[in-house]
This record gives structure tokens, C-alpha cells and sequence, in this order.
């Protein structure tokens, strides 16, 4: 693949680059280079990680060595799964196994945990420099990588570790390019200037956009850092789990907030936009005739000016992202079948209130 070529698979259906003069010389250098993107395990993920998982696809399309960092120390610090590192590697097992199934080449893929870099004296002495080129209000600026407010009251100090770590990590990996989210951007930032500060290789960063919590009421900007409003497992109202059956995401879908006409905030036509095309390359809708017939659509801007026209109904939007996630979601259904102990556990019933 040509440097101006992989450059384009890298960027395409980011909201981000820092910077394309940086990757550019990546990709016109010898040897790969060595991208990462890191992942707290705690619990199944949802279809919004098939954003991610498309860019993994890309990166390693594009000839880059690529790692997906299973930050298993860092969910222990951030209490996912109630801090129980047993449950917390589970999670980074199943999560990898989702990967895997949705095109993480295991040639050209490697997962990679925390806990190697954690026994090393050399990885704290670096998380101390790190931390030394960093104030403490930086630090907890860049904390809303954790999900979490820089004001949040009662953190336990571990918590103030974390960016610290985050960026350690991409030097001790090592990395050139760091990728994630746009709520992780922060931590991407830091790491570039505690590189300048010490004159250390600094890392290109790409950014994807979040997708919207399917409960809408809130327009999110592309580059908003926080995540706020997100796609979340923790809220099962707003996400589809991976995997998940057809029923299942037909339900999802069904009760789904998707207003006519209106692009911004709606998550339907954001799983077009972040998830469809960039996987499929097309939209097929299909109506009945007396409804205007089939139509399809080869490009996200011509769906987009259709359903600011009114030309696409709701229900038959949702019936066709269902159809196309059915679609995308079907290999992680058969690698679970064949491979139930990497399964995700099914979601706990909700508590009731005795009567």
C-alpha cells in the first residue's frame, strides 16, 4: 500500500487527527508503524465498540503493527467490576474474543494487558516522570478519561494515578500513534506534551466519534471529551450489548429515539453514519411500493439530505440499521456458540421492589 494511501485508510471516519503532517511521515518511513489503542474490561461491549473495531481493522489494513491494550490495572484503579481482577481478566478475555471475531487479524493484532508493564521498575519510574511534568490540576483535567469530573468529590488517591499511567503506557509500549475515542483525547494530549517536555518520540493521535446513548435528548459534538450522553453498558437502556440476537436488536431499535428529519443527537442515524457505511458501504431501506419502493443509498450525504427531506420514515430506518447490525453482529454470535467460556455473562435482571 502507497504512504498517501495508508495515510487515507488511517484517518477515514475520524473526527480527529493529531496531526496528518505527523502520520504522513509515519506512513512514509521505513517499517510499520506502532499503533494502540487501550481498553478498561469491564463487561460485554456494545455496538458502539464496532466503530472501534473497524479502525483496528483499518490500522492493521494499512500495514501498522497494532496493540489493544487490555488496561486491566487501570479498571481495578477506576472500580469497574467492583475492583475484582479476576472478573476484571475475564472481561479482557471475552473482550479480546469479540475482537477477534469482528476482523482483529491475530497476524497483524496483538492484545497486550497492564499487568506486564506493572511489574516493571522501569514503567513506574516512568508514570513518576510523567507525573512530575504534569500539575496536579492538569492531572485532574485529564480525568475525564476515567468517565469521571476533575471536581468529583471523595477520589481515593489511586485514582489520581491513572493519567499518569495512561501515558506512560504509550511510551513504554512503545507507540507512535495512539488511538481512541474522542473522550480519551485528553489523555492522547498529555502524553504529546510530557514528550516535548522531556524530548521523547511524541505519539500522533486519531480520534473517532462517540456514538449517542439510544434514550437521545442530547446533541453531542463530535469532539466532545467528556462522553456524556454516550452509548454506555452500564445503561442498558442506552446501548445493544454485543452479542446480541435479532429480537433483541430489533427491541433496542423499536424504542430507540429518533426523531424525523433531525440528524443531530439521533442515534439511528449516527449508527449509520459511524457504523453502516463505514462496515458496509451502502444502505439498502426496504418499503412497500404504495411507500415509495426500495431504496439505497451509496453514501452517507446522499442518506443524510434524504432524511432531512422527510424521504426516509423512522420505522423504516430502524428496519434497516436492525437488518445491517444483524448482519455485523452474526460472526460474534458464531465465535461465542463455538466458544461459550468467553461468552460475556447475560446482563442481571433489574432488582424489584418487593410488594
Amino acid at each position: 500500500m502507497e504512504p498517501t494511501e495508508r495515510l487515507a485508510r488511517i484517518v477515514r471516519d475520524t473526527a480527529e487527527v493529531l496531526t496528518v503532517e505527523e502520520l504522513r511521515a509515519l506512513c512514509e518511513r521505513p517499517g510499520p508503524p506502532r499503533a494502540y489503542i487501550g481498553f478498561e474490561p469491564s463487561g460485554a461491549l456494545t455496538i458502539a465498540h464496532l466503530i472501534t473495531a473497524r479502525k483496528i481493522v483499518d490500522l492493521a489494513d494499512a500495514g501498522c503493527d497494532v496493540t489493544v491494550f487490555l488496561a486491566d490495572w487501570h479498571a481495578w484503579i477506576n472500580d469497574k467490576l467492583g475492583g475484582d481482577l479476576a472478573r476484571i481478566e475475564a472481561a479482557g478475555r471475552t473482550m479480546e474474543a469479540t475482537f477477534r471475531a469482528l476482523g482483529a487479524d491475530p497476524a497483524r493484532v496483538r492484545f497486550r494487558w497492564a499487568h506486564e508493564l506493572t511489574g516493571r521498575a522501569d514503567y513506574w519510574a516512568r508514570v513518576v516522570r510523567v507525573a512530575k511534568a504534569t500539575s496536579l490540576a492538569r492531572t485532574r483535567r485529564a480525568m475525564s478519561v476515567m468517565g469521571r469530573a476533575e471536581d468529583e468529590p471523595n477520589l481515593d488517591t489511586a485514582k489520581l494515578f491513572y493519567p499518569a499511567m495512561q501515558a506512560a503506557d504509550i511510551f513504554e509500549l512503545p507507540v507512535d500513534l495512539a488511538y481512541g475515542g474522542v473522550d480519551q483525547r485528553r489523555a492522547h494530549v498529555l502524553a504529546r506534551e510530557v514528550a516535548h517536555h522531556y524530548d521523547w518520540p511524541v505519539p500522533a493521535a486519531i480520534h473517532t466519534p462517540l456514538l449517542s446513548s439510544l434514550r437521545g435528548g442530547r446533541r453531542m459534538d463530535p469532539l466532545e471529551e467528556t462522553g456524556e450522553g454516550k452509548m454506555s453498558k452500564s445503561d442498558p437502556g442506552s446501548a445493544i450489548r454485543l452479542p446480541s440476537t435479532r429480537a433483541e436488536i430489533d427491541a433496542k431499535l423499536g424504542a430507540a429515539f429518533c426523531p424525523a428529519r433531525e440528524a443531530d443527537g439521533n442515534p439511528v442515524v449516527e449508527i449509520v453514519r459511524y457504523i453502516v457505511f463505514p462496515w458496509e458501504g451502502t444502505l439498502r431501506i426496504e418499503r412497500a411500493e404504495k411507500h415509495g419502493g426500495p431504496i439505497a443509498f451509496d453514501r452517507a450525504g446522499a442518506f443524510e439530505a434524504a432524511w432531512a427531506d422527510g424521504r426516509v420514515h423512522p420505522q423504516d430506518l430502524k428496519q434497516a440499521v436492525a437488518a445491517a447490525l444483524d448482519r455485523l453482529v452474526e460472526p460474534v454470535r458464531r465465535h461465542f456458540a463455538a466458544h461459550p467460556e468467553l461468552a460475556p455473562p447475560e446482563p442481571a435482571a433489574p432488582a424489584t421492589r418487593p410488594a
